[in-house]
């Protein structure tokens, strides 16, 4: 049978996981390191956090595509004529 206490490591990786904090690994050239700890950094201090979270949205997520519904709605349609002659076509000799 294993051995039925827990790891100091597994308690850790519990933890974290119940407080939504996962581990993020990249590759990055080591003059961007320093940048990417600054932001790591930022995103956990409580006091910067939402509006570093804003800023990096604002600046790296795309807009979500919009429908052609919404799309006509924010249109501006002011000084646009909307309305058109009922078109009955020419006149056919049978």
């Amino acid at each position: 049978m294993a051995n039925a206490r827990k790891t100091p490591l597994e308690s850790f990786r519990k933890r974290q996981k119940r407080e939504g904090i996962v581990r993020v690994e990249v590759q990055v050239r080591k003059e961007d390191a320093v940048l990417l700890r600054g932001v790591a950094q930022a995103l956990g201090d409580p006091a910067r956090e939402a509006e570093t979270r804003s800023l990096l949205k604002a600046r790296f997520i795309a807009p979500r595509p919009v429908g052609l519904k919404a799309l006509l709605a924010s249109a501006p349609l002011d000084g646009i004529e909307l309305e058109r002659s009922r078109d009955l076509g020419r006149p056919v000799d049978l």
